[in-house]
C-alpha cells in the first residue's frame, strides 16, 4: 500500500471520528432532556485528563527518546495548541452554536495552515493559494455575520472561538511537520499530551467536576460521551492525524476538514439541529476557497498513488 493511499484512508477515518466529536461534546454537556450536566470547562478538562492519562505509559517511554532540548518547546506547543486549548474553545463554542456549525467552521484550518507556512516557515504561495485564501476569508466573514436565530453577538463570540481553535490547530500541525518529523506519531501524541495532564487535572478539581459526577443523575450519560470523545476523538484520532502528517503534508492532513462538515452536519441533523441556508451558503464559499488553495497539492498527491 502506497503512502498516498494510506494518507487517503486515514483522512476518511479521521473525518468520521472528528466529524462525530462535535455531537459528543454536546452530549457531554447536556442530558437527553436538555438539562445541563457538565459545563464546557468540565467537559474539556475531563477529555484532556482521560486522553493524557491513557497515553502516560507511552509518554514516559517517549521522554527517554528526546533527541534535543529544543524539542521540549515544540512538544509543549503541539500539546497546548493541538489539544488542550481547542478542547475548551470548542466546548465553549457549542454552548452557543450547533455541533454541525462547529464542524463546518473547522474547515478554516487549511487556510491558517497556508498562511503560517507563508509567514513563519517561508513556504511560497502559488496563485491558487492566494485566490483560495481570499475566497475562504470572504466566506468566513459572511458566516460570522450570518449568525443564527438567537443573538448575533453571542453567535459571533462562539464562532470566533472555533476560528481561534482552527488557528491553534494550524500552529500545531505546522510544528509537527516542520519541527518534529524525526519522531513517530505515537511519540508526538503521547509526549505532547503529557504536558497537559497537570493543567487538565487542576481544572478538573477547580471546576468541582467530581461533585457533578457523584451527584448529577445524568452524569453517567454525559461521562460516557466524554470517555468516547477522549479515547477516539483525542487519543486515537491524534495518533492517526500525526501519522497522516508524516505520510503526506501538513496541508493535506488539514484537508480532513473538507469531509468533517458533512459528517458533523448529518449527525447534528439526525439529533434535531438546524443549519440555516445562509450558513450553508457561506460554508460552500469557504470550502471552495480551501479546495482551490489546496488543489495543486491534492492533485500532486493523487498522481503519486
Amino acid at each position: 500500500m502506497t503512502n498516498a493511499l494510506k494518507s487517503w484512508i486515514l483522512l476518511i477515518i479521521l473525518s468520521i471520528i472528528w466529524g462525530s466529536s462535535f455531537i459528543l461534546m454536546k452530549k457531554g454537556m447536556y442530558g437527553s432532556n436538555g438539562e445541563p450536566i457538565f459545563s464546557a470547562p468540565q467537559v474539556g478538562s475531563l477529555r484532556m485528563l482521560i486522553a493524557s492519562s491513557v497515553l502516560l505509559p507511552w509518554a514516559i517511554k517517549g521522554w527517554k527518546s528526546l533527541q534535543s532540548k529544543k524539542d521540549i518547546l515544540y512538544f509543549s506547543i503541539v500539546g497546548t495548541c493541538g489539544s488542550f486549548l481547542p478542547a475548551f474553545l470548542f466546548t465553549f463554542a457549542e454552548t452557543g452554536i450547533t455541533s454541525g456549525l462547529a464542524g463546518m467552521l473547522n474547515s478554516f484550518t487549511p487556510i491558517f495552515t497556508i498562511l503560517l507556512g507563508l509567514l513563519i516557515f517561508q513556504q511560497r504561495l502559488n496563485s491558487y493559494q492566494y485566490i483560495g485564501v481570499s475566497i475562504g476569508t470572504v466566506g468566513i466573514i459572511l458566516l460570522v455575520l450570518s449568525g443564527k436565530q438567537s443573538s448575533l453577538s453571542g453567535d459571533t463570540t462562539h464562532i470566533l472561538a472555533v476560528i481561534a481553535a482552527t488557528l491553534l490547530y494550524a500552529i500545531s500541525l505546522s510544528t509537527i511537520k516542520y519541527k518534529l518529523q524525526h519522531y513517530s506519531s505515537m511519540q508526538v501524541t503521547s509526549i505532547s499530551l503529557s504536558f497537559i495532564w497537570i493543567p487538565a487535572f487542576l481544572i478538573f478539581l477547580l471546576t468541582d467536576t467530581p461533585t457533578v459526577i457523584l451527584e448529577n443523575d445524568q452524569a453517567s450519560d454525559g461521562l460516557y460521551a466524554i470517555i468516547v470523545l477522549a479515547l477516539f476523538g483525542t487519543t486515537i484520532a491524534t495518533i492517526f492525524f500525526n501519522a497522516t502528517i508524516r505520510l503526506s503534508s501538513a496541508l493535506f492532513a488539514s484537508s480532513v476538514t473538507y469531509l468533517m462538515p458533512i459528517v458533523s452536519v448529518l449527525i447534528g441533523w439526525r439529533f434535531g439541529e438546524v443549519i440555516t441556508a445562509a450558513q450553508i451558503g457561506s460554508m460552500f464559499i469557504i470550502l471552495f476557497g480551501i479546495l482551490l488553495a489546496n488543489l495543486p497539492g491534492l492533485l500532486k498527491l493523487k498522481s503519486s498513488k
